[in-house]
């Protein structure tokens, strides 16, 4: 039909998409959208970091909706045919459908930019509408409102792919920001013909415009709402599904489903269920290899010079959260700030919504272990993260101890990792021995699923897919310190022939009696793996006791080997 009026190309590049082998249904979406479209008027901005299926999930959208084509042969074996308006909305609405991206890279300026695009979208509108009386000098609102009064009030379904497109070109000005913005505020704001108004890109676009030029969109990214949320990431049983897809797929497969937790899950969600990153995914079962698959977007550059530049001590929140520490932060900020950030709640929650962090409970952490290789990068790299460097280096000894059964390096490495003068030694007031241990076996990320062990019932919290740790890091305090001391750690080896380890700890009381409760406990039942599950090691069971005596500081540790 016409290039941004009912295209018909975006047809075929969702029947693309539905035809890979790892093509995962999200069209249940479509069901939630349709009672908006049919109460009209609904304006509706979800935002999420590249490569998280924002051009696909459009795409099925304009597809579904759009008259340009007849998607019938997509849609009838796909989720959203059970719904019982599925005909009704199928290929029944008039859809502009703009991605403002494409075929506009060789513009120079906004003025140009933005010329092509309403010259695209009034030409299609003649064609379409060839009676309609268009004055070419009208605003593009203008031109829509005459078109829809002029054929009976005729309504549109307007989707906007990549919207912020020109805030990541240098070319274009701040000035020519808040043009774009009033353009497509004039598009939909008040106006009459509009069905439904979907948008989505990276960037949310309460930070970016001006609050009276599209406040009336409702807008949910990865920092404010969990609502969509699935539909632009993949569910543990989505995964599940994908890896057995995989299986078949792979005559010699190279990781297993715990590795893709591992690495690309830890997107928790308010009701305790985490997501995917679905790109990461589906590049590994794909290539048949684990490995880091972040886009190196332009938004990573900014952020690291906020990093490095230490902009309101974000420096030390980044040491924390690659140590493994949740970090308390106030993302709700991020909505109302200006482009440049200024303080670490506004550089913390700029990080959540590029996906570099995650959001709950009123914390950030690092999801991943795909991510925290993306910021243990920085560390190794800068000059301004020595103290970690060598946090690390001292990491690597007392895991070398524990396996040779040096009690004595343990306790001294604890001790060094405890007293050490540092930014970090402020977050475990509450539980200093345990952030300490946590801290000093920092290296064994790389080699394990470090978990904690138990969570008393005052401390409940829901069950959480797992991440760097498995989701250790975010049950600090999880025991209550009177009489049983503090929470226990377990490392599940990545590779099932290393050594797996427990770790009991106890203030003021004995290595001996944290060991003891270690035997007691029959926690080493932990690594024989669920029911028809392989262990999750073959070789040896680690137990390690350490007791902190808080009157002299002194730290002493006891390991013996199953």
């Amino acid at each position: 039909m016409g290039y941004y009026l009912n295209p018909e190309d975006i047809l075929d590049l969702y029947r693309r998409e539905t035809v890979k082998p790892y093509f995962v249904d999200k069209t249940e979406m479509i069901n939630e959208l349709i009672p908006l479209v049919e109460r009209q008027g609904s304006f509706i901005s979800v935002t999420r970091p590249r490569r998280f299926g924002k051009s696909v999930v459009a795409a099925m959208l304009g597809s579904f909706f759009g008259k340009g084509t007849d998607s019938t042969e997509v849609f009838a074996h796909l989720k959203v045919a059970g719904n019982e308006n599925y005909k009704k909305h199928m290929n029944q609405h008039n859809l502009i459908y703009i991605d403002f991206s494409r075929d506009v890279s060789d513009c120079t300026s906004y003025k140009q930019y933005i010329e092509i695009i309403k010259k695209r979208l009034t030409r299609d509108l003649k064609r379409v509408f060839p009676e309609a009386e268009i004055d070419e000098e009208d605003s593009m609102g203008a031109i829509l409102r005459t078109v829809s009064l002029e054929y009976g009030n005729e309504k549109f379904l307007l989707i906007f792919d990549e919207w912020d497109y020109i805030f990541h070109k240098d070319y274009f000005t701040e000035s020519d920001r808040g043009k774009y913005t009033a353009f497509l505020g004039d598009m939909t704001k008040g106006r009459a013909y509009v069905e439904m108004a979907y948008l989505t890109g990276v960037l949310p676009i309460k930070k970016y415009s001006a609050s009276d030029t599209m406040n009336h969109f409702a807008e949910y990214n990865m920092a404010n709402s969990d609502m969509y949320s699935t539909y632009f990431g993949f569910t543990d049983e989505e995964v599940d599904e994908l890896y057995q897809r995989y299986l078949k797929n792979c005559g010699h497969p190279s990781f297993t489903r715990e590795d893709l937790a591992s690495w690309y899950d830890g997107y928790q969600m308010d009701d305790g269920s985490s997501i995917y990153n679905p790109n990461s995914v589906v590049f590994a079962l794909t290539e048949n290899k684990i490995k880091n698959y972040w886009p190196k977007a332009g938004e990573y550059g900014e952020l690291r010079d906020y990093v490095l530049n230490d902009v309101d001590g974000v420096r030390e929140a980044i040491m924390l959260l690659v140590a493994g520490e949740p970090v308390k932060a106030n993302i709700s900020e991020y909505a109302t700030t200006a482009p440049v950030l200024r303080r670490r709640n506004e550089i913390l929650s700029a990080m959540t919504v590029y996906g570099y962090l995650n959001y709950c409970d009123g914390c950030v952490r690092i999801p991943n272990r795909e991510l925290w290789e993306e910021f243990d990068q920085i560390i190794q790299e800068e000059p301004q993260y020595s103290y970690m460097r060598e946090l690390e280096k001292e990491s690597a000894r007392i895991l070398q101890a524990t396996y040779d059964g040096d009690e004595d390096t343990v306790g001294k490495v604890l001790a060094i990792v405890h007293t050490t003068e540092s930014p970090l030694k402020a977050y475990n007031d509450e539980a200093e021995l345990s952030g300490s241990v946590k801290l000093a076996y920092i290296a064994a990320r790389n080699k394990y699923n470090m978990e904690r062990m138990e969570t008393p019932p005052r401390f409940a919290r829901r069950q959480v897919a797992p991440s760097v740790e498995r989701n250790a890091s975010h049950l600090d305090g999880a025991k209550d310190q009177a009489g049983i001391g503090y929470v226990d750690y377990i490392f599940y080896p990545h590779n099932r022939s290393d050594d797996g380890i427990i770790i009991e700890l106890k203030v003021d009381d004995s290595p001996e009696t944290a060991l003891q409760q270690i035997k007691d406990k029959n926690y080493a039942l932990k690594f024989q793996g669920k029911m028809g599950e392989p262990p999750k090691t073959t070789g040896r069971i680690i137990l390690v006791g350490i007791g902190y005596y808080r009157k002299d500081k002194v730290h002493r540790c006891r390991i013996e080997v199953l």
